[in-house]
């Protein structure tokens, strides 16, 4: 009973991690909106560092549940994809998103922040059932990865709140939708201690590949195409450095894990 105890209250906590957003409350909406783009930047950084430093390397690392090689990168594959296919049937005008939010005129990117939220839920019940299988092994490795899964959230949140803000969305509404994403990971915890090594072993074969292929995604068609709309001088370098960071703080959370 402790170790579900202890697994459920370190999934809350990790989920907590994506009200992040709540530093710029107190700022008006405009200069938050002006601010996503650096969040965006350093979501590129996050999100390819995730996908480059951790999850691909693991995959291969692990033989993705005895998954040949070619079985993998076609996974990875598949999930760029998937993550097209979603973004284009949520583009197209007869959808369901085009005629609410284009019709009304916001202006916003809807669809982004969508395949956004979709490739973050993935990634959170991944997250929750990594915790939850690593309390059955012990409390100690528990909290370890725990601490390992907060460190790896604290950048990727900011990135995320960024990304629904230039999408269109309300800071307080973007809260509330990164939240709710942020909350799937509680299933992946429940799932992963009710099915133990079955329900780790799928995580590791399947998800993991099509999360590590959709952040691909999401990073370089979406996300760095928003960032090439600043062509100034400036834009260039403090962009840059800000992908760097978030990349350097990915490879630097390798020494926790």
């Amino acid at each position: 009973m402790m170790t579900v105890i202890l697994a459920f209250a370190s999934v809350v906590a990790v989920s907590l991690v994506s009200l992040v957003g709540l530093v710029t409350i107190a700022m008006d909406e405009a200069r938050v909106r002006r601010l996503s783009t650096l969040f965006i930047s350093l979501a590129v950084g996050a999100l390819l560092g995730d996908a480059f430093i951790h999850l691909i390397p693991g995959i291969f690392e692990t033989g993705a549940a005895g998954k040949a090689p070619l079985s993998a990168s076609l996974l990875i594959l598949g999930g760029m994809m998937l993550f097209f296919v979603v973004e284009k049937l949520l583009q197209h005008r007869h959808g369901v998103l085009y005629d609410y939010f284009h019709g009304a005129g916001t202006g916003g990117r809807p669809e982004l922040a969508v395949i956004n939220v979709l490739g973050d839920a993935v990634h959170n019940f991944i997250d929750g059932a990594v915790i939850g299988a690593s309390y059955l092994v012990s409390p100690t490795l528990g909290v370890s990865t725990t601490l390992a899964v907060l460190l790896h959230e604290i950048p990727q949140e900011f990135g995320d709140f960024g990304i629904l803000i230039h999408s269109g969305l309300s800071v307080r509404r973007a809260l509330l939708v990164n939240l709710g994403s942020a909350s799937v990971a509680i299933l992946g915890t429940a799932l992963s201690l009710s099915l133990g090594s079955i329900a780790k072993e799928t995580v590791t074969a399947t998800l993991v590949p099509l999360t590590a292929g959709g952040f691909v995604y999401l990073a370089a068609a979406d996300l760095i195409p928003e960032l090439q709309h600043d062509r100034s001088l400036r834009g260039l370098i403090v962009q840059t450095l800000l992908i760097l960071a978030g990349i350097v703080v990915m490879g630097l959370l390798t020494v926790v894990e």
